[in-house]
């Protein structure tokens, strides 16, 4: 893959494929900007060599055509900000007003275009639309890792409209793929790997894989119930994929059989209905009574995944402990969290999986004390499935 850092931009429009899929409150305010700062780096480098920048992002899932809430001029000024100058407005992708405004652009200026999901042939792949968005710029840039599983028209497709050293990946792209990499050829040990979540069957692949690497492999989150059922246990009204039963059991039998400590929670907060002012009571995991259903670890598996972590010398996290959404199930994830900041200070290294993880490490306040945490949730996933990214494979 051909990278910016060895790429001269004096000259050059760069159309710059990021992902600002930010979340925004109700007054369109971004309540997180984690996902604006990380392409930072490769915006400044474009900018500093001289060139000029189209930005092309999607924002939520809009349903087909404009939507307010979902468009992205209300991200332009916190990028003016970011940026420290101004920054055009295009409107839509495909608008004369935006191709004049692309084409009209000097060096050191940023241009901002609207939510490229407005259009449906985005998510199609669409071969002409992505042909159109080629002719914003004469160097396509994809900085956007959290959509590189994605075979979109702007994270893929319009990559083959660029002459192969005109399409290149942003730092961004690159430091995901180092450190992911990092953590599956060079691990120092014990590497310790941590899932969570609500279904086995969103994770399968990866635990598959993660069984032929790791020396821990932890079980939290909603997932957990269906593995205690695999061992015998009841788990009242927990979430269970039954139809996941024989399958949790199969990963069972291969932990043991490859010499993996799979750890199971042993015990559950659990709570009388899904809200965060049920009754709470503590139960061991296997046998949880109907009516209850187990919505976090419970004190000693927390006190347990700790332990394990602690010990780590390389530590990989994705998916939550519990709902830790709501402030009286949260405390599996804060330690788990708190566990990994303490094992990364003491010089393990820890790479957090995007999505409800990479959120949870922000709001407890871990965020500066973990070593990386990915942008992309599922790309992230993907890659260490060893499955090929389409967005990675159009810098080829």
């Amino acid at each position: 893959m051909n990278t910016i850092a060895n790429y001269n931009f004096a000259g050059r429009r760069a159309v710059v494929r990021v992902d600002f899929n930010v979340p925004l409150d109700k007054d369109l305010r971004i309540t997180d900007d984690t996902r604006i700062r990380a392409a930072t780096p490769t915006i400044q480098k474009i900018l500093a060599d001289g060139g000029s920048v189209v930005l092309l992002s999607h924002l939520g899932r809009p349903k087909g055509g404009y939507e307010k809430k979902y468009s992205l001029e209300s991200l332009r000024m916190r990028l003016q900000q970011e940026y420290g100058r101004d920054v055009l407005w295009g409107g839509d992708v495909l608008s004369d007003e935006a191709m004049s405004a692309a084409r009209g652009l000097q060096p050191g200026q940023v241009l901002l275009l609207d939510n490229v999901r407005f259009h449906p042939e985005e998510e199609a792949g669409d071969e002409e639309f992505a042909k159109k968005l080629a002719q914003l710029g004469d160097v396509y840039v994809n900085d956007a890792f959290g959509a590189a599983h994605r075979r979109h028209a702007s994270t893929a497709v319009m990559a083959h409209y660029f002459a192969p050293q005109d399409r290149v990946g942003g730092l961004l792209l690159q430091g995901e793929l180092d450190n992911a990499q990092k953590v599956l050829d060079n691990p120092l040990r014990p590497f310790t790997a941590i899932m969570g979540g609500a279904k086995i069957s969103d994770k399968i692949l990866i635990i598959e894989q993660l069984l032929d690497k790791v020396d821990n492999l932890l079980i939290g989150g909603g997932m957990a119930y269906t593995f205690a059922v695999a061992q015998g246990g009841h788990v009242g009204n927990s979430l269970l994929e039954a139809d996941k039963v024989e399958l949790a059991k199969t990963l069972i039998a291969k932990a043991k059989e490859k010499g993996v400590n799979l750890l199971l929670p042993g015990d559950s907060l659990i709570a009388d209905k899904f809200a965060n002012d049920a009754n709470v009571d503590v139960a061991p995991n296997h046998s949880i009574p109907t009516g209850w259903m187990g919505l976090d670890l419970g004190p000693v598996s927390r006190e347990e995944f700790a332990g394990v972590i602690q010990d780590s010398k390389t530590i990989l996290w994705n998916g939550p402990m519990g709902v830790f959404e709501m402030s009286n199930f949260s405390l599996g994830t804060e330690y788990v969290a708190r566990a990994i900041a303490e094992a990364t200070e003491a010089g393990a290294y820890s790479l957090i999986g995007g999505g409800d993880s990479a959120a949870a490490v922000q709001q407890l306040g871990f965020a500066d004390r973990v070593s990386y945490i990915s942008t992309g949730g599922g790309a992230l996933l993907e890659f260490m499935e060893g499955k090929e990214l389409p967005g990675v494979a159009a810098l080829g």
